[in-house]
């Protein structure tokens, strides 16, 4: 729950949920929101794969999935779980054997569709692989594969559809006294997917899993994920989600992340605070901003800092974040530390001086020496 007594407008009070475990980390009732993304590499690849995971959670996913399509991936998926820094969660469709395998191999949770995996007996196998190894499971529901008798009943995919399946699959499970899964209802159709999501946190206590599907790339991806699940993760729906973009996995990371951050859900690294820059900008506000992001990535510490460009708002932002810059003119600029004006600093210097202040603040935060100053923070 994001709570702030001071501001109540910025308060999110959190659908209640069961709270599972996908390995070691927590999903649902009061844990965090947390961040997912898959690979691409092929699994078989393993180097690879323990490479693009790696990468992943030093961004910050908490949760990496993981194609299981054949039996050399299975095996492979041993190694992988062993070396990966998170949870692993095997991506299985069709395949029941690949359940069982992977739950074997020490995977922390199967994304399965229950009612594509064979028959009851085989259902239950699954299920019976996955309470003995720890496993939990993922129902994950697609607009784009709904079951033939669903899309006969409704005449082509909609909310009332992927609902309906959701709680079918979610029977299959209980029915086999097996609840530790959560679900999803993805749909590439932003209305669609959001409809299905706030009909499914009616209709059942299961942790959700947000996503939509097949969002497209980087910029189109970013913007409809962003519309869809910001403005369900503001209704309180969703406990982990994952930004599914024609992209690097990586920024898939850094995108959910922005997300939750943007919401106060969740708080990593430098939360940057920028103008969009004007005539009246006192240095080169757009490069400034992209070269500050990449130098801050290695910073894990959630705190804020203000980059702008003139004296008009310059000041008043920077009253609020721990480190801020504001363009004054005459080739230099004014430092802002903790929310008051510091001292002066040439332009030409800036962003060298500002890695270094944020730096230092960081470890100050750390070390418990001093306070974040945005509260949401």
């Amino acid at each position: 729950m994001s709570l702030n007594h001071v501001r109540p407008w910025r308060n999110i009070y959190r659908r209640e949920s069961r709270k599972i475990h996908v390995g070691p980390v927590a999903v649902g009732g009061d844990a965090p929101i947390s961040v997912q993304t898959m690979t691409n590499t092929l699994t078989t690849d393993v180097k690879a794969t323990i490479d693009q995971i790696q990468r992943a959670a030093d961004a910050g996913a908490d949760i990496v999935r993981v194609s299981v399509p054949d039996e050399g991936s299975s095996k492979a998926l041993r190694e992988i779980v062993r070396e990966s820094p998170v949870p692993i969660v095997a991506d299985i469709h069709f395949h029941y054997r690949r359940g069982i395998e992977s739950a074997q191999a020490g995977a922390a949770c199967l994304r399965i569709n229950p009612g594509n995996i064979g028959s009851p007996e085989r259902v239950k196998e699954v299920i019976q692989a996955a309470r003995d190894h720890g496993c939990s499971i993922r129902i994950g529901v697609n607009a784009g594969s709904l079951e033939k008798h669903l899309l006969e009943k409704y005449g082509e995919p909609c909310p009332d559809a992927m609902v309906e399946s959701g709680m079918e699959h979610i029977r299959i499970l209980q029915d086999n006294d097996f609840h530790e899964f959560k679900i999803s209802v993805k749909a590439s159709d932003v209305f669609m997917a959001a409809a299905a999501y706030q009909q499914l946190a009616e209709r059942t206590d299961a942790p959700i899993h947000l996503g939509i599907t097949e969002a497209g790339g980087l910029m189109s991806g970013t913007i409809k994920s962003s519309i869809g699940l910001g403005n369900l993760l503001w209704m309180g729906i969703g406990d982990t989600i994952r930004v599914s973009l024609s992209a690097d996995p990586v920024e898939e990371v850094k995108v959910g992340y922005e997300i939750l951050k943007s919401l106060g859900l969740r708080h990593r690294g430098v939360n940057i605070i920028s103008c969009p820059s004007c005539a009246r900008q006192g240095f080169d506000v757009i490069k400034t901003v992209e070269t500050l992001e990449k130098r801050l990535e290695h910073i894990k510490t959630p705190m804020s800092l203000s980059i702008i460009g003139c004296v008009v708002n310059g000041p008043g932002e920077a009253l609020m974040t721990d480190v801020g810059f504001t363009g004054g003119g005459a080739g230099s600029g004014m430092v802002y530390l903790a929310g008051k004006a510091s001292h002066k600093m040439s332009n030409d210097q800036m962003v060298d001086h500002i890695v270094a202040e944020v730096e230092k603040r960081a470890e100050a935060i750390e070390a418990g020496q001093v306070e974040v100053m945005d509260e949401d923070v």
